[in-house]
């Protein structure tokens, strides 16, 4: 089995510029001033669907630009291995959307959220393939040799 690509300096870099930029968009987006033209909506149950959703999506936002973070100062020398793998964790995603709540956001706003999730879920893959590394996987050849030390020895 080949061994998985890692993640490189360049690849947090990029996704960080990338993170950053998603990040400010959506600061800008969920401002609230303006935006109570929301899909014909009473004012109430629009102010709290547009304050969930910019709740959601800027936590999702911060917490993959904390987990880039760390990966940059484990780059950079100012965080162990050891370190990354104990407090670099990518938190859960958070709770999906009300649908009902979401569909009074319009067209901009709910492309906004499903980048975010899009960036989030890429970032959450990467986070699990650089944990996985640590995992220990039997090779085929071990895998066999229990196969056949099970069908021999009748366990």
């Amino acid at each position: 089995m080949a061994n998985p690509a890692d993640i490189s300096p360049a690849i947090v870099e990029t996704l960080y510029r990338d993170a950053l930029e998603l990040a400010d968009e959506a600061r800008s987006a969920f401002d609230m001033s303006g935006r109570l033209d929301l899909v014909g909506a009473d004012e109430d149950l629009a102010r709290v669907a547009l304050s969930c959703e910019a709740l959601r999506t800027t936590t999702r936002m911060m917490h993959a630009i904390a987990w880039l973070l760390n990966h940059r100062a484990y780059f950079a020398g100012e965080m162990s291995e050891f370190q990354l793998r104990r407090h670099g964790r990518l938190p859960p995603p958070q709770p999906e959307s009300d649908p009902e709540q979401l569909a009074m956001l319009g067209p901009e706003l709910q492309a906004l959220v499903a980048r975010s999730k899009r960036f989030y879920d890429r970032v959450a893959r990467l986070d699990r393939a650089w944990r996985d590394r640590f995992a220990m996987h039997p090779t085929a050849v071990h895998r066999l040799r229990e196969r056949l030390g099970s069908a021999v020895c009748g366990v």
